[in-house]
């Protein structure tokens, strides 16, 4: 549970919350080494990749904590928000479907933890239909 305060993972959370997005990132990548098992850092780097819109760089950590827990509602969401803008650039229709069912899969975990979350619920059913 100490690991939910450590002072590093709190600096590079303030770092991304005060917009300094370059210094968090250089932070971040000096603190992997030591956190790259921690599923809350990589969520953190997840985050903040996904908020400068580098979608391969968001999958790339979420995948990570994907891999420690397969139903992380959060990890989850965010994954599933990234496949989904994924799906809206593609112009083939084969990788549009493709990345369409990954927001499937997410939805399906997501409601297996959460079965009560209405948006993921609405969402499922409207890409199964």
């Amino acid at each position: 549970m100490t690991g939910l305060f450590s002072y590093p993972k709190r600096k590079l959370r303030k770092l991304i919350g005060q917009g300094e997005y370059e210094k968090a990132e250089e932070y971040g990548n000096e603190l992997e080494a030591k956190f790259s098992k921690d599923p809350d850092f990589l969520f953190i780097m997840g985050s903040m990749y996904y908020m400068l819109n580098d979608e391969k760089k968001t999958l790339h950590y979420i995948d990570r904590v994907l891999e420690m827990n397969p139903y992380d509602v959060e990890s989850l969401s965010l994954k599933l928000r990234v496949h989904q803008f994924l799906a809206e650039q593609q112009e083939n229709e084969e990788s549009k479907q493709n990345e369409l069912n990954i927001v499937i899969d997410c939805c399906r975990k997501i409601l297996d933890e959460a079965p009560d979350n209405f948006e993921v619920r609405d969402l499922i059913t409207e890409l199964e239909s």
